[in-house]
């Protein structure tokens, strides 16, 4: 049985995108509006289970009468608002912020960013090879996932996956300040040594890979991760009643990584350990 949520009806408001006329339900953001009108904003912090964290500043678009350029995926639609999403001033800095991202992360499996710096006209290496880059190595001190910093952009969503927003684990947070900011475990401990209970809701919306399946990080490393072969099924939960939906990724008949869909009012994307991690006992064949 499906369960539709009857909440209270929102107003409609009015106003205009890039001088055509736009209607959204009251609350919504200018990201919401734009991608109901079929405009491509590009954004990487902005995560649809998550509140606005306003950290990449890629999608921001401009509104008259504004000082400044404002965030799409924070700044709520309001009533007779001028938006315009593809001026010079707009595509400037979103090139500027693709381009100090691309020169000091790696953005390698980050979705959709070659595309965007391409359309941009970005050139990150204009910044020289002196460029600020953390330079660690990956850790892997556990089996389930692996943490790649080099490919973090301090998007903070990890932060609030694990916290106060869902898990109320609060195992991860920002050590250091200015440059030297990361994020990191309590003490910056091993993972293994951390309040961290490996439900993966981290990796789940993390939007660059730096949080990735172990499963994943060595398929990559061995170049045999081809997501173009895989198939994803969405199936429930088998641990409890509980009736998280799962999707399985599939490639060469394996399961590769489990996520959970975003629109499933059970988990909204998350899970427990033995939901995204616990799919051993369903490829034993020995």
């Amino acid at each position: 049985m499906t369960v539709t949520p009857l909440g209270i009806p929102r107003r409609m408001l009015e106003f205009t995108i890039d001088g055509e006329e736009a209607r959204v339900p009251e609350g919504s953001t200018i990201l919401d509006a734009c991608r109901a009108a079929g405009k491509d904003i590009p954004t990487l912090c902005e995560g649809d289970t998550l509140r606005p964290k306003n950290a990449c500043r890629v999608c921001v678009v401009e509104v008259e009468g504004a000082r400044t350029l404002v965030p799409a995926c924070s700044r709520e639609a309001e009533p007779g608002m001028e938006v315009r999403t593809d001026t010079e001033r707009a595509r400037h800095s979103r090139k500027i912020v693709l381009e100090l991202l691309a020169s000091s992360v790696d953005l390698s499996t980050t979705p959709r960013v070659a595309e965007w710096l391409k359309e941009y006209e970005a050139k990150p290496d204009r910044f020289g090879p002196d460029a600020a880059r953390l330079n660690e190595e990956p850790k892997v001190d556990n089996d389930l996932y692996v943490r790649e910093y080099d490919k973090c952009i301090l998007c903070y969503k990890c932060v609030d996956a694990c916290g106060d927003q869902w898990q109320n684990t609060f195992a991860i947070s920002v050590a250091g300040r200015g440059f030297d900011a990361r994020i990191a475990v309590e003490h910056d401990a091993p993972l293994t040594d951390s309040a961290c209970v490996y439900c993966g809701n981290c990796i789940e919306v993390c939007p660059t890979g730096a949080l990735s399946f172990k499963s994943e990080f060595d398929m990559r490393a061995a170049g045999t991760w081809d997501e173009s072969r895989q198939t994803e099924t969405t199936t429930v939960c088998a641990y409890c009643g509980v009736g998280c939906n799962l999707t399985l990724h599939v490639q060469d008949n394996e399961i590769v990584k489990v996520t959970s869909p975003h629109d499933n009012p059970v988990t909204h994307g998350n899970l427990c350990i033995k939901g995204r991690f616990g799919y051993q006992h369903v490829q034993n064949r020995g």
